[in-house]
């Protein structure tokens, strides 16, 4: 099969599809793959090094995207729709449920569009390609939240760990996933105080046994979120429904009581987020203020580090993405787990969690 990689154009998204470990694997296994020229560079791989892995460098982002198999990181921009046609299979971060635009063109177009984030290791209840970078952004959201709490960047200049004599900050986690369970490990080891909220007691229960009395665990209700986001000095969203949009756990008001200066990184944003006030940004601009707080609403958090993102997503995909090579769209016959991540075919809007969230586009 002819496989294509094309450089990514969201705003400093560095990860590519492909490395040139995959490529090389690919190879072996008798495909073609066609990688545009530095679409590796900002995850440190270079030209030479994929040439040597076995693929052809293509010079523009149409001889990579016109191949039976695309192979990318993130959801294709409107600049790329020309790019998608019927006889494709698209296999990459879609989050449709929080994207209309795309939705619509995919249905449109006819590509078979395949949505790492939906492919679900059937009874196991696993996204197992969103685990890695959940891990990764959810590590990354105390990183840049103590970062923005610094008075230079808009913060309340907060030091999360403190300092004998003066209280460590608080941080607060609305989800006890993937992301909340990385979000959390990270910030104890700042040494701040920490609080995740979620509705799931089998799992409070699990994160007890992995954090014991280091971190508080509460159960999340409308009571709870408001105690605990008032007293935040770092508020960071984890929250996932597979396929959903993110349900809004806190409202403008509640932002408004907040201390002036807290900060808000919402790991849902590609979601749609769980917060009312926050809206998606980018690398380039990460943050706002509203009602005094900091917002982070960057979707591609994992971008900010490609190097270690890249290899981590790719030890995940590649599996798939074998099958998809050897067998094309019949994989989806042969694995159920690569079945479910199917979210649009032949013109349909196929995955039941977006037909939910669009209604009027299912036929």
């Amino acid at each position: 099969m002819e496989i294509g990689v094309p450089r990514e154009t969201k705003d400093q998204e560095f990860r590519v599809g492909l490395s040139p470990s995959s490529v090389r694997v690919l190879r072996e296994n008798g495909h073609t793959i066609f990688v545009q020229t530095q679409a590796g560079d900002g995850a440190g791989f270079t030209d030479q090094e994929y040439i040597h892995a076995g693929a052809e460098i293509v010079p523009t982002p149409e001889a990579a995207w016109n191949r039976e198999l695309v192979v990318k990181v993130k959801e294709p921009l409107t600049t790329e729709y020309k790019f998608l046609h019927k006889e494709q299979i698209l296999f990459t971060y879609l989050h449709l449920a929080a994207d209309r635009k795309l939705t619509e063109h995919l249905i449109d177009c006819g590509t078979s569009a395949i949505a790492y984030e939906t492919v679900e290791q059937a009874g196991a209840n696993k996204l197992p390609l969103l685990s890695p970078m959940s891990i990764i952004a959810g590590r990354l959201s105390v990183q840049f939240g103590a970062r923005y709490l610094e008075r230079q960047q808009g913060g309340r200049g907060v030091l999360l760990g403190g300092v004998p004599g003066v209280k460590a900050g608080k941080v607060v986690i609305l989800g006890g996933g993937v992301v909340g369970t990385e979000a959390a490990r990270i910030a104890v080891g700042f040494g701040a105080t920490v609080q995740i909220l979620d509705v799931n007691v089998e799992r409070l229960s699990y994160l007890e046994t992995l954090f014991g009395s280091r971190v508080e665990l509460l159960y999340s209700n409308s009571a709870h979120i408001e105690a605990a986001v008032k007293e935040a000095d770092l508020l960071i969203g984890a929250v996932l429904v597979p396929g959903r949009r993110a349900p809004v756990l806190v409202s403008r008001n509640l932002v408004k009581q907040m201390r002036p200066g807290s900060v808000i990184v919402d790991v849902a944003v590609d979601q749609g987020g769980c917060v009312e006030t926050l809206h998606t940004t980018s690398h380039t601009n990460p943050i706002y203020i509203e009602e005094g707080v900091v917002h982070y609403g960057v979707p591609n958090m994992p971008g900010a580090v490609p190097w270690t993102a890249t290899q981590a997503l790719n030890n995940s995909t590649l599996p798939y993405v074998v099958q998809l090579a050897k067998l094309g769209m019949k994989a989806l016959e042969v694995n159920p787990a690569l079945a479910k991540g199917l979210n649009v075919q032949n013109h349909r809007l196929v995955h039941p969690a977006v037909q939910e969230v669009f209604p009027d586009l299912v036929n």
